[in-house]
């Protein structure tokens, strides 16, 4: 669906609190940033990872089953995985080759590399940050393809933090730095419009039957 008045169309169905909610939203969301969790085997941490994503405006997740086959855990997303993308892949190669056909260089993120700390990252590059299993980390094949290894400053004992934590403080540093930057960093007007489309099929329940009366009468 390519219609812009076959999408005003269908707005027209939608609240006018909704229509507003929708474009505000995809007006923080970016593609310049992109997270992928590799083989995280709690269902928790990929959920809570995707429901981070949404919170701060990254539309896609790469998510790689090479060993652990996942569902998303739909209570702990809290319904973020309808509002992002997800990218599943059966092997992390095929993950590495899509990401960086799309220009995104690849992200490590480790508590033991001395790459760079997050306060020092440079976020003018596309960039896909890797999240690896839980007790294991990221696989070899992420670590000798990464442009680079990103960590973030800790203090204590504790010398790594779940998953999930680290994400979000992560994506959290980042997208506020782009945010106040001069960065192109907005979704495209053609990906704008598809994410409006996208939405609002998954909003309203008749919506094939509202699309085919409306092409049946124009």
């Amino acid at each position: 669906m390519s219609d812009l008045k076959l999408l005003e169309h269908l707005e027209s169905y939608l609240t006018e609190n909704r229509r507003e909610r929708f474009k505000k939203v995809l007006a923080q969301r970016t593609k310049h940033f992109t997270v992928a969790t590799e083989d995280v085997y709690q269902l928790h941490n990929t959920s809570a990872v995707i429901r981070s994503c949404d919170v701060f405006g990254i539309q896609e997740i790469n998510i790689v089953e090479e060993v652990n086959s996942k569902r998303i855990d739909r209570e702990i997303a809290m319904g973020a995985q309808k509002w992002v993308d997800l990218n599943r892949y059966h092997t992390t190669k095929s993950c590495l080759d899509d990401l960086r056909s799309k220009g995104y260089q690849i992200v490590a993120t480790s508590p033991h590399a001395q790459d760079c700390d997050l306060i020092d990252f440079d976020i003018s590059k596309k960039s896909c940050f890797f999240f690896g299993r839980e007790t294991e980390g990221l696989s070899q094949q992420v670590i000798d393809q990464a442009d680079c290894f990103l960590k973030i400053p800790m203090v204590g004992f504790t010398e790594s933090l779940n998953i999930s934590v680290s994400a979000a403080i992560i994506l959290q540093h980042v997208t506020s730095k782009l945010r106040k930057s001069e960065i192109n960093w907005q979704l495209t007007q053609k990906e704008y419009t598809e994410k409006r489309f996208d939405w609002i099929r998954k909003t309203l329940k008749d919506c094939d039957a509202i699309v085919d009366r409306y092409k049946s009468q124009h």
